[in-house]
């Protein structure tokens, strides 16, 4: 698929109509940093009145207390899901400490120079919670703690049941046909999955929003960044830094061999990796010179979650479920896209144009042939994405094949054109023009790339005088749209109603009879 002229322009069978995509889901979750009226990143704790952390369904904490994460709940279409996001950050703003704001960008806000000041999320004192916050203590300890405040959007997608029995109809393969339903979606949903990871470079282009960095950011790395303004370092045709070499990087997954071609070998690799032990983390130790513990353990993989990927397959968990036992006894139930930028002029960090841009890329993956990667294909496919993520936007950037190379704005249309009639089945579905006008965007920044978001904010980030400047400036507009926003009585108190059951909950834990921490992790060791 990374070859342009193998792309069908009949993407969308005859067979295929609006009905077999009604009942598609998505969901989204946004990250963002909480950030005092200084510019540096809050050392406040989560707030109480916005419930735990630990069991708030839509309102969490990620690596640091400060770094919240929203969560919409599934929903049947793009502007239901936005309109629940746009509640959930009312909601938050309401409850900020005095003089913080919500930090629009992916890369952080300034960063002390002592990176023990980015605090570690906490979970209250019940087991899991304190495991929780020992496994955001071993990812600092890895990797350091600074690469932990990057934030971005994971865009959550699943289609309906009726799409994989209507392929499954049409198959020529019998040992496809005859695959249970779970497990020829499986299948499916892991085609979307490699084509996904080769079309990235296009969300990094149309979608990425990342081309600075504050310089706070990158203290003590080395980097070839260049000065900007105020202290802020780019790269001029960069497009997504936090995707990069100088984003969320783990060397120690580099060489892991996790596959997409299959379930079964994807989870092989994944359980190899939490129960490998990896050198350089048995030389950090398990635990301090007072005997605490600064990592769950010293294998390639604390836990599953520490796997990062552009794309994961997901199922919801049951009761202790792991990510893994859940994809393996009921198979893959959506997808996470992974690779998206919060878009620094969207007061809920996406808009509408982006939410429909992803589905009708994702339809397109799952409609679309996608054989399995090949050893030389991924170093192909990493090549792409670096070159796109540092200088996509320049005018000899290329996209390289396993036979050739194509100037990127050629292989951008390529990939373009062949997804309209995508976007006008899914417009059908919804009896809207959503899908064809995002197309539309997004052909204009093919078009012009001073249009994207990532030259918009060099530009903007010139006339505004630096990183903290212009995140302030949008921090603010967005801080006067959340409290314009009309949020009804039914819904607030809705909010109130989670806030306290959220706080119930996690006293529960804590009051329930456990043993010592010490015995908890013990036994997970």
């Amino acid at each position: 698929m990374s070859q342009p002229n193998a792309v069908s322009q009949t993407i969308v069978p005859s067979w295929v109509d609006a009905s077999v995509v009604t009942g598609m889901l998505r969901g989204i979750e946004r990250e963002t940093l909480r950030m005092q009226h200084d510019g540096y990143l809050s050392q406040q704790p989560h707030p109480a009145a916005l419930g735990s952390a630990l069991t708030h369904p839509h309102i969490t904490t990620d690596y640091s207390e400060a770094l919240l994460e929203f969560i919409t709940p599934p929903q049947h279409n793009i502007a239901a899901a936005l309109n629940y996001l746009s509640d959930i950050h009312h909601i938050a703003d309401q409850h900020l400490p005095e003089g913080e704001k919500l930090w629009p960008m992916s890369m952080p806000c300034m960063l002390d120079q002592d990176e023990e000041q980015i605090p570690l999320a906490e979970y209250g004192s019940s087991n899991i919670g304190r495991f929780k916050t020992l496994y955001r203590k071993g990812l600092g300890v890895r990797y350091g703690r600074r690469m932990q405040t990057i934030a971005g959007v994971h865009y959550n997608v699943s289609f309906p049941d009726q799409l994989f029995e209507r392929l499954q109809q049409h198959e020529q393969d019998p040992a496809l046909k005859a695959l249970s339903l779970q497990d020829y979606r499986s299948h499916r949903y892991f085609g979307l999955i490699r084509n996904f990871i080769r079309l990235t470079p296009m969300v990094m282009y149309l979608l990425g929003a990342s081309p600075t960095v504050c310089k706070t950011f990158l203290i003590g790395r080395e980097h070839k960044l260049q000065p900007l303004v105020g202290g802020t370092l780019h790269l001029p045709y960069a497009t997504a830094l936090r995707m990069g070499r100088h984003g969320y990087q783990n060397s120690a997954q580099k060489q892991l061999g996790i596959h997409y071609n299959n379930l079964t070998g994807y989870l092989q690799g994944l359980q190899a990796a939490v129960k490998t032990p990896y050198p350089a983390f048995s030389e950090l130790g398990l635990d301090d010179a007072q005997g605490e513990p600064i990592q769950i353990n010293d294998h390639i993989l604390q836990i599953e979650n520490e796997y990062y990927s552009l794309v994961r397959p997901k199922q919801v968990p049951q009761g202790s479920e792991t990510p893994s036992e859940a994809l393996e006894k009921r198979g893959v139930a959506y997808i996470e896209l992974r690779a998206v930028d919060v878009n620094p002029y969207s007061e809920i960090g996406i808009e509408s144009s982006s939410a429909a841009f992803l589905e009708s890329l994702a339809l397109y993956c799952l409609l679309q042939d996608s054989p399995e990667i090949s050893v030389e294909e991924q170093e192909l496919i990493e090549k792409n994405q670096a070159e796109v993520v540092e200088r996509g936007r320049a005018e000899n950037a290329t996209i390289q094949s396993l036979s050739s190379s194509y100037a990127i704005a050629d292989w951008l249309q390529l990939h373009l054109d062949a997804m309209r009639p995508v976007a006008t089945l899914l417009d059908e579905m919804e009896q809207t023009q959503l899908y064809a006008d995002a197309l539309t965007l997004m052909q204009q920044r093919i078009d012009d790339p001073q249009t994207t978001l990532s030259a918009q904010v060099i530009r903007d980030m010139l006339q505004a005088g630096g990183t903290w400047r212009l995140g302030s400036q949008l921090a603010e507009q967005h801080t006067q749209t959340y409290q314009d926003y009309d949020l009804t009585a039914e819904k607030q108190a809705y909010f109130e109603t989670l806030v306290e059951a959220s706080l119930k909950q996690q006293q529960q834990l804590e009051q329930t009879s456990q043993p010592t921490f010490t015995e908890y992790l013990a036994n997970f060791r």
